[in-house]
């Protein structure tokens, strides 16, 4: 990986595990709408809603984005240092306990290892992803529940006939599954987030549907359109049977997804209803 040059205070900082005087940094006041970033690689660890004012001179954040930032035994044997997950470059140390706000966390990161930016530039990273995890009224309910998610469409993928029914896919003969569209902020919630997710709402074990909705349009799928999502899902795949799981999820490329009927939309939310053959299990 190629990293970006720094000068000679920042390497002092990010890659001697120095610090910048306290009220010195350029972000330790300062509350735009955006991403921090990681000076040395970009790699996308904070949101401008987990920051907080501390007092502390140094900018403070109760929550960082997930899997960007490792925690490590800092060399001083009593603090917990706190690294960019994607370089390792130094970042600050991490508090808990002190009372700050309701997630009782306070992330104490140097300015100088961190670059901003606006939420008017990072937002507009808009993309698509595909599950197929049962009914799809169940999985759309789910999904919308996420922030970073802005639309889900509840439709039909796989299979081999052109503009198919609701009745021809739950026939079984149209090779259909059915499958929700997911469009999401990828600045805001990540194709690996989204996929996690998909596994900790359905039993992705099942063979022959999903809960007591038997048959092949309820065959549990991921539907990649790139490669980059496919060895997302494949690491994910084998992190799930490096777990233990038996898992029955397949992975094909994504093509001809066909929205379903007006009727199928929105459908829990429309008639105030939760679902009942989903639920949410935390695996991750």
């Amino acid at each position: 990986m190629k990293y970006n040059e720094l000068s000679e205070e920042e390497t002092y900082v990010i890659e001697k595990k120095g610090t910048e005087r306290p009220f010195s940094g350029k972000y330790n006041d300062f509350y735009e709408d955006g991403i921090y970033k990681c000076k040395k690689c970009n790699a996308s660890l904070y949101r401008s809603e987990d920051k907080f004012s501390s007092g502390c001179g140094w900018p403070s954040f109760d929550d960082e984005i997930k899997d960007a930032v490792k925690r490590v035994p800092d060399r001083d044997g009593r603090r917990i240092e706190i690294v960019c997950a994607s370089c390792g470059a130094h970042l600050g140390h991490v508090f808990e306990g002190e009372g700050f706000t309701a997630k009782n966390t306070r992330h104490c990161v140097n300015s100088i290892s961190l670059n901003f930016d606006t939420k008017k530039k990072v937002c507009n990273n808009q993309e698509t992803a595909y599950f197929a995890a049962g009914c799809f009224w169940g999985v759309e309910y789910y999904f919308q529940k996420l922030k970073g998610v802005y639309k889900v469409v509840s439709g039909y993928m796989g299979g081999h006939i052109v503009n198919p029914t609701y009745e021809i896919v739950c026939s079984g003969m149209s090779g259909h599954l059915e499958v929700v569209k997911v469009k999401y902020n990828s600045c805001e919630i990540t194709y690996e987030e989204l996929v996690k997710y998909f596994f900790e709402i359905h039993d992705f074990t099942q063979t022959n549907g999903q809960g007591p909705d038997i048959g092949s349009q309820y065959l549990s799928a991921i539907f990649y359109t790139d490669d980059k999502q496919k060895q997302i899902a494949m690491n994910v795949l084998d992190n799930l049977g490096e777990m233990g799981y038996k898992v029955a999820t397949t992975l094909h490329s994504a093509f001809h997804f066909f929205e379903a009927e007006d009727y199928h939309q929105n459908y829990y939310v429309r008639h105030n209803k939760t679902p009942y053959c989903h639920s949410y299990n935390k695996i991750f």
